[in-house]
C-alpha cells in the first residue's frame, strides 16, 4: 500500500492530484468517503484538471473535465455527460485509516 497523504489534508468535496509511480491519480472526498481515479479522460487520454488540484465542476457534485467538460460521477467514474458518456474513469483500489489515504496498485 501507498499513503497517498493524512486524512485531514483532503478536505470534504475537494479534490487533489497526485503523482505515484510515474502515474497521474486524484482523489476525491465525497460524504466522508474517499474516491482515486487516474488523472485521465477516457474520451482522448488527456489529464482531467483545469488548474492544479481542480477536478471537479463548480457545484462539486461531479467530476469535470477541463479540456471538453465531460462529467463523470464521483462514486463510481461513470461519464454521465460529454462525449464520452457511458466510459467511465479508471478507479484505484484505496482505504482510509487515522494515519492516512492509501492506495493499492498492484495488479
Amino acid at each position: 500500500m501507498i499513503r497517498l497523504c493524512a486524512p485531514h489534508e483532503l478536505p470534504e468535496a475537494q479534490s487533489r492530484g497526485f503523482c505515484v509511480e510515474d502515474m497521474q491519480l486524484f482523489a476525491v472526498r465525497k460524504e466522508g468517503e474517499v474516491f482515486v481515479y487516474r488523472n485521465r479522460c477516457p474520451h482522448r487520454g488527456v489529464r482531467l484538471e483545469w488548474q492544479a488540484d481542480q477536478f471537479l465542476d463548480p457545484s462539486a457534485s461531479l467530476i469535470q473535465c477541463a479540456r471538453h467538460g465531460a462529467l463523470f460521477l464521483i462514486d463510481s467514474g461513470e461519464c454521465v455527460a460529454g462525449p464520452c458518456e457511458g466510459e467511465a474513469l479508471h478507479a484505484i483500489d484505496c482505504r482510509e485509516d487515522g494515519e492516512g489515504i492509501w492506495i493499492d496498485i498492484d495488479p
